[in-house]
């Protein structure tokens, strides 16, 4: 798969003032750790041995069950992460929007689902252009309604082929809400054969999710059966295409694996694919919560024995803020904020604590360091009584929700097993 690399300078988070231009290809050759203040702060940091691991893991998982993996790219956004994950044996990439997938069409990716509506008409007209550009490309959209799939028809006829349609259905966010909804949406493809065609069926499970999990597996056990109910009726109407079904898959892959993939095992000419994203840099926050639900479901099973999936997955992602200020005894500030880490699902957790590059002993279990809340670049760390912390240590910080942290920075960088700096990712949010 072709890059989308250029080199970075000093205009990016984390590069030292002076550096002038650094190649990503060499960017390991100045051996800047962030726990060492050797880079401006703060800076997002992937332990590229976590996700690793956390990609054995979850393939194992995956191949195990007869699954295929579309990592979902709107996590990273970064052709240079979706690279890695096509390598690892993914059989494509999801992309949300059409600025998601023109990059990962301009990246070298060929097999895309594209897993949203795109809009109307004039979407579908810029998605056909864009197809156009790339004739051996491989992208199946989603459409949840007849008029989804009038727009994608439009994108068919400037794209100069038919357009592969995957039938969303759901509950909670888009998707055909019942069987009757699903039929229309059949309907219109079927008369139009020139310009959409029959790829499948997919559903989002997280979107019927509560805080009750019974109430949650039961949500999904009936959006299971209308994803069921409606790939039966697309088979009806395409006997030999080979088709998609597809759903999640970073929290309660589990639960859909067990009640789609015999479907697709039935059917003999489709294959099951998980949509699975944020579950290869995992967290300390929402997801931590995920994998022990999953844990308590007895569902993370490889090659029929069940495992611990909180042991098998690392959380990969840190942020490293240094500390600005101590205006009082209980309180440091910290300079990371709103611009710099996620917090819809829960603010982030302080780790470690670094003096000049040497680990500091922290003793927290009776008052631990907290994060009370955030500015646009400030953090408030509440700290226990007589806290040793002096301005200029450096903070590690656990993040929660990969998507919405990733999302703030244009380069992230690799850390090696000494915590150094041996690569950096390019993100392309737009």
């Amino acid at each position: 798969m072709a890059g989308l690399r250029s080199p970075i300078d000093e205009t990016i988070r984390g590069i030292p003032p002076g550096t002038g231009s650094v190649s990503l290809d060499t960017i390991a050759s100045q051996a800047w750790r962030p726990a060492d203040n050797s880079m401006p702060l703060p800076v997002l940091t992937l332990d590229e041995a976590a996700f690793r691991e956390n990609c054995r893991q979850m393939f194992a998982f995956a191949r195990s069950h007869g699954a295929a993996l579309a990592p979902h790219a709107k996590t990273p956004m970064s052709p240079d992460i979706v690279k890695l994950l096509l390598e690892q044996g993914a059989w494509g990439a999801t992309t949300a929007n059409l600025q998601q997938t023109a990059v990962l069409l301009k990246a070298g990716c060929q097999r895309l689902l594209l897993a949203n509506q795109i809009g109307g008409d004039a979407s579908g007209r810029r998605l056909g252009e864009l197809l156009k550009q790339y004739p051996d490309a491989d992208v199946r959209v989603f459409a949840d309604s007849p008029q989804a799939v009038s727009a994608l028809a439009v994108a068919g006829q400037y794209a100069g082929r038919p357009i592969p349609v995957i039938i969303e259905v759901g509950r909670g966010r888009a998707g055909a809400r019942n069987i009757n909804s699903a039929r229309d949406v059949i309907q219109s493809i079927a008369s139009a054969p020139d310009r959409v065609r029959f790829a499948g069926v997919a559903a989002y499970e997280g979107a019927v999710a509560s805080a009750d999990p019974v109430a949650t597996q039961n949500a999904i056990e009936e959006l299971s059966e209308l994803a069921a109910q409606t790939f039966h009726l697309v088979r009806e109407q395409a006997p030999a295409a080979p088709l998609v079904l597809s759903a999640g898959g970073s929290a309660f892959f589990d639960l859909v694996v067990t009640a789609l993939q015999p479907i697709v095992a039935a059917d003999g000419n489709a294959t099951f694919v998980l949509r699975s994203g944020a579950i290869f840099f995992h967290d300390h926050g929402v997801y931590e919560r995920a994998l022990r639900a999953v844990d308590d479901r007895k569902g993370f099973v490889i090659d029929g024995e069940i495992r611990s999936a909180v042991v098998a997955f690392a959380p990969a992602l840190r942020l490293w803020a240094e500390v600005l200020s101590r205006p009082e005894p209980q309180l440091a500030i910290c300079g990371m904020g709103m611009r710099d880490v996620s917090s819809d699902q829960h603010l982030p957790i302080p780790l470690n604590i670094y003096r000049n590059g040497r680990l500091l002993p922290v003793d927290g279990s009776a008052n631990p360091l907290r994060v009370s809340k955030l500015n646009d670049q400030h953090a408030f760390l509440r700290l226990p009584s007589g806290a040793d912390l002096a301005v200029g240590d450096v903070v590690e910080f656990g993040i929660s929700h990969p998507c919405t942290c990733l999302d703030r920075w244009r380069v992230f960088y690799g850390l090696d097993e000494d915590g150094r700096v041996c690569s950096a990712f390019q993100t392309y949010f737009g």
